[in-house]
């Protein structure tokens, strides 16, 4: 019967993990419009970074990105809010994170447009581009440059 206890217990904490796991992933609010494509795959790119998306079908996602301070000449085909922050288009889910966790002074960040090669915007060819931070007076500077 003790095996049996040690068991039970060592299969309900197995059980457990994928649930913690779950419950310990940022939760990031992403406003789209339905029929973007390119959207739902920038979102299966943060499902599989460890981001928990939750998303909204929006007649306007740029009305999102007004609310988040983002300007509109940074402006792509989706808003999310993470943590306070506001991600403006095609943001890797790598440069999220590291905004996570250094917690600037900022209203967050943007890939304006929606360059080739980017999460969500893959494809045969690869455009350089740029993830800006968004500071808190609305200037901006590079967060990280891809080629």
């Amino acid at each position: 019967m003790f095996k049996r206890l040690i068991s039970k217990s060592a299969l309900a904490a197995a059980l457990s993990l994928p649930m913690l796991a779950m419950a310990a992933a940022p939760v990031i609010d992403v406003y789209k419009s339905e029929y973007c494509g390119c959207c739902a795959a920038w979102v299966d790119h943060l499902k599989a970074n460890g981001f928990a998306p939750k998303v909204t079908n929006v007649a306007n996602p740029s009305d999102y990105r007004e609310r988040g301070g983002i300007p509109n000449e940074l402006g792509s085909c989706h808003t999310a809010i993470v943590q306070g922050y506001a991600i403006e288009g095609h943001v890797p889910a790598s440069d999220i994170k590291r905004l996570l966790a250094e917690k600037p002074k900022a209203k967050g960040l943007a890939v304006p447009a929606m360059p080739l090669g980017s999460p969500g915007m893959e494809g045969p060819r690869k455009d350089p581009y740029d993830v800006l931070l968004v500071q808190a007076d609305g200037k901006t500077k590079v967060f990280k440059h891809y080629n």
